[in-house]
């Protein structure tokens, strides 16, 4: 059963592979993270391990608990004020599954429990189709137009709430 994680430093190995086993796949549909990312990843790997440890951004990756393989990349950037934004990547191998709606599911959850959110921002480029069906099924209502890596995208938004005790 995959689980949401915190990344962490042991994750590298796993990420990495990730990376290139699913370059392909992501390049088709946002733009390529460029050569300079896999050569420079371990490094990027700490900065972005750094970043999280100053508390305005949250990454999480989508592990498969049985065999350690990371299935997706989960992150809320941005985080202040009570709001942040939802970045996601899925491998291709698990799509179709409705991994990617569970986990979005799992960070809204955890963007108010652990976080202390209550709105969420995410886009998508127009032609993501299976990006908007998951914001779609997540709760997220689409709010206008905007530009995603100098593509046109939809904007989204949707409100988070911990649970009352």
């Amino acid at each position: 059963m995959p689980a949401l994680q915190l990344l962490r430093a042991d994750h590298a190995p796993a990420l990495l592979a990730f990376e290139r086993e699913n370059r392909a796949f992501f390049a088709a549909a946002i733009p390529d993270r460029g050569d300079a990312y896999f050569a420079e990843f371990e490094a990027r790997h700490q900065a972005l391990l750094d970043e999280q440890a100053t508390g305005t951004i949250a990454f999480h990756v989508l592990v498969d608990e049985i065999t350690g393989e990371i299935l997706g990349r989960f992150n809320l950037v941005d985080l202040h004020d009570g709001t942040a934004d939802v970045g996601y990547r899925l491998a291709e191998k698990a799509t179709g599954r409705g991994l990617a709606t569970a986990a979005v599911l799992d960070l809204c959850s955890l963007a108010a429990t652990r976080y202390g959110l209550h709105t969420l921002n995410a886009a998508t480029t127009l032609d993501n189709t299976a990006s908007h069906q998951v914001l779609t099924r997540t709760g997220f209502t689409p709010t206008g137009t905007t530009t995603l890596l100098g593509e046109p995208a939809r904007a989204y938004t949707r409100q988070v709430h911990a649970p009352k005790a």
